[in-house]
């Protein structure tokens, strides 16, 4: 049995209070989790604080160098890191291996493009020399969500640390052992103690303690949109800017002329991967009606294809990250009141009945208006709604709070690029859809599913701050 434990200024802290962390696959307890609070997440504060500016003096090539040291060391310990996030998420085995890959890309792409990033001159004449800086904020604080532990971790500590930030992070409840995992490695590859802090505990506690400190100077939170808005009061009441990254209900919007047989393949894919449990999941399949019979059979015979398993077996569907998990997935599926069940609509009754686990559901015709079609129910659930036109298929595809990902399947590419512009949602896909994009795409959202942009150099814009310098000459 572990105590995954706050790692603070280089070194473990002892754990006062504990909780369990539960195995999501067959419901045993896998360790026991500190449960950080306003005195660890202080001291984590403090040790940032001293860390930082020495840091933010060092040279980008140096915090280069010393990222891509870090994202080595990653590589090498890949196997672990994943076989970790398998057991503490559920997902598939092959998908937590992607993600230990993709954490360190993060690592290397942020080391790579930050010496290029740097400052620009702004031509006044010839007797003002005028130019601008950019600056770290100083302490950043983290919250990150449960779905995608490793990653959410290593690109809001790579993209913070190497502009010269010190990063408190708090993982979340469920799943913390990656993000501390990625702090120990931090110091295996000479990043300065202090620079990379992990305080793990639970949201109502750590997680407000953090958002909450005084010498906290911006404020990253991915997770759901209700969270997000205390997030952001937070973040008002002491006046720093905040990055939200919070829910989505991301469409698939496929008309008639689309092939769909590729359709078909990449919406099971994207709203089976990680159980759904992603925010950019493409939930609801936005139709034409001269393709639906056809399109929903398609995707019907993939779910019906799917394996089940825990997730250091491999399956194609891993359990929900906890039976609240499962729960709230069973709400929204036996709550609906339109639409025609075609599959799945409940937990297994054989194999994985101990565990969270869905079978993957697919709905058809549900009415848009539903709050399952509406409202981000984070599992393996599907919903289709069929359109007439282009006019009717806009309206449902932004015809929700959340306005994250879309994507659009069709031949003509004068309607994709006509379509993108007025679809409301910060990455939109044409034949295909990226679950949130490469490490090099900006990511966020607009309306309910948050503000600012994570991923790709923006992110680094995100991290500090503009000065700019104006001299006179002569």
């Amino acid at each position: 049995m572990f105590t995954a434990l706050p790692f603070v200024g280089g070194t473990e802290l002892p754990a006062e209070q504990t909780y369990d962390n539960i195995d999501p696959a067959d419901g045993s307890v896998l360790g026991q989790v500190a449960r950080s609070g306003p005195a660890e997440v202080d001291r984590a504060v403090q040790a940032a604080a001293r860390a930082q500016p020495a840091w933010a003096a060092t040279s980008p090539e140096h915090r280069a160098d010393t990222l891509t040291r870090w994202a080595d060391l990653v590589d090498q310990h890949r196997e672990q890191l994943a076989r970790t996030e398998s057991q503490d998420t559920g997902k598939p085995l092959s998908q937590a291996r992607a993600d230990a890959t993709v954490a360190a890309r993060y690592l290397r792409y942020y080391g790579r493009v930050v010496e290029a990033f740097y400052g620009e001159a702004i031509p006044l004449g010839p007797e003002l020399h005028a130019y601008t800086r950019r600056e770290p904020y100083g302490v950043v604080g983290s919250v990150v969500a449960w779905n995608y532990p490793l990653q959410l971790a290593a690109r809001s500590m790579a993209a913070a640390a190497v502009t010269g930030n010190a990063v408190v992070l708090k993982p979340a409840d469920e799943t913390p052992r990656t993000a501390l995992a990625l702090a120990a490695l931090a110091q295996e590859a000479d990043v300065p103690d202090g620079v990379v802090n992990v305080v793990p505990g639970l949201g109502a506690e750590a997680g407000a303690a953090l958002t909450a400190h005084p010498q906290i100077t911006h404020l990253g939170f991915v997770g759901s949109t209700e969270t997000g808005r205390a997030v952001a009061r937070a973040a008002a009441e002491r006046v720093v800017p905040a990055v939200l990254e919070l829910g989505g209900k991301s469409a698939h919007v496929v008309f008639a002329d689309a092939d769909l047989e590729a359709a078909a393949d990449a919406i099971t894919r994207s709203i089976l991967q990680n159980a759904g449990q992603t925010c950019s999941a493409g939930s609801r399949l936005v139709v034409h009606a001269d393709v639906r019979e056809e399109l929903v059979a398609a995707v019907a015979e993939r779910f019906r294809a799917t394996t089940l398993g825990r997730g250091l077996d491999d399956p194609d569907l891993g359990p929900l990250v906890s039976v609240r998990q499962q729960e709230r997935v069973r709400g929204y599926v036996e709550g609906a009141r339109s639409g025609e069940l075609v599959v799945g609509g409940s937990a297994p009754t054989d194999g994985g009945a101990d565990g969270a686990f869905w079978l993957p559901t697919l709905i058809d015709g549900v009415d848009p208006r539903e709050p399952i079609a509406q409202e981000e129910v984070f599992g393996p659930v599907l919903v289709t709604t069929p359109f007439e036109d282009e006019a009717q298929a806009l309206a449902l595809a932004n015809g929700t709070a959340y306005g994250l990902i879309a994507a659009l399947w069709t031949r003509d590419l004068s309607r994709a690029h006509r379509l993108a512009a007025d679809l409301e949602a910060g990455q939109v896909f044409v034949n295909t859809f990226g679950a949130g994009g490469g490490v090099e795409l900006p990511f966020g959202g607009v309306k309910a599913s948050g503000y600012g942009r994570e991923k790709g150099i923006e992110a680094l814009a995100g991290f500090t701050r503009t000065k700019t310098v104006a001299v006179r000459l002569g």
